[in-house]
């Protein structure tokens, strides 16, 4: 069993305040530095946009147990908080751009799969790329504030162009609207409350707003949102850690080890121990 690290978001020494711009050698080079194994679970709390150089080798890469592999030029989103894991970074080239949450003032959907942009959109992606690191690079002719003003700008331009680059756009929601909201309450608050109208009543919407809402920019309802999410979590410390299912089942909220066998029984179709010795590979 492979704890989960924790990394805190520490930019190098000449990086603007809140974001980094690094290739795979420097990401193995600070990983060497902070005794953190890039091929075991990570969890950091910043955002991670890593890019395959179009020339190199594809990228295995692990994001909540979903295993993705990022093509030669393509793309791949990890936000803060998902756990992930790098596969065979000496055999690809690439950068990865790193960001704190709030550093830019937009904030689009990531893709689920990585993402390869087609011509043109792949030329207008790049060369916002070689904007931003051109501008990461030129500290000095500019005062840290505009410096990082501009960074923020080319950084959303990126960013936005990413987020048109698949065939059908990302929906709009807005960052004070009612998903973003509840998105950021679930984060918050999903051990301590299972009911979609708790997070409601605490957001002064209905429940029928926020199921709206969350339809619009998930495709699920709010309460399948709200679930995917305990479980995401339940999966993450049966996998990552050796707390007995009772423990889990308080710390996630439940009344009752019951409770929790029957809930992620109903979701994943085994009991939380079953699903613990088929994902390790070890006998039940």
């Amino acid at each position: 069993m492979t704890e989960i690290t924790d990394v805190a978001y520490r930019p190098g020494l000449n990086a603007p305040i809140g974001m980094d711009v690094i290739d795979f050698a420097e990401l193995r080079s600070r990983a060497r530095n902070r005794q953190i194994d890039l091929a075991g679970p990570q969890r950091p709390d910043f955002h991670h946009l890593i890019h395959v150089h179009a020339d190199a080798d594809a990228l295995p890469h692990t994001v909540d147990f979903t295993e993705h592999v990022i093509p030669p030029g393509g793309w791949l989103w990890v936000r803060p908080g998902q756990v992930h894991q790098y596969g065979a970074l000496t055999r690809s080239r690439g950068t990865i751009v790193i960001w704190s949450p709030g550093f830019v003032t937009i904030d689009p959907p990531p893709p689920e799969t990585p993402v390869l942009p087609g011509e043109p959109v792949r030329n207008a992606v790049d060369l916002a790329l070689r904007h931003l690191i051109s501008d990461y690079a030129d500290l000095g002719s500019m005062t840290l504030e505009a410096h990082n003003r501009s960074l923020r700008m080319l950084l959303e331009v990126l960013l936005l162009r990413l987020a048109h680059a698949r065939s059908t756009p990302p929906a709009s929601n807005p960052a004070n609207g009612p998903f973003e909201r509840f998105r950021a309450a679930v984060e918050r608050d999903f051990t301590r409350t299972h009911r979609v109208a708790d997070y409601a009543a605490d957001l002064g919407y209905s429940t029928r707003t926020l199921t709206r809402a969350t339809l619009s920019a998930t495709g699920r309802t709010a309460k399948s949102y709200l679930d995917a999410r305990i479980v995401l979590e339940t999966k993450r410390m049966l996998v990552h850690s050796d707390r007995a299912s009772a423990d889990i089942a308080r710390h996630l909220g439940f009344s009752t080890p019951g409770d929790f066998n029957k809930f992620f029984r109903k979701h994943d179709g085994r009991t939380p121990l079953t699903f613990r010795s088929q994902a390790r590979g070890t006998p039940a």
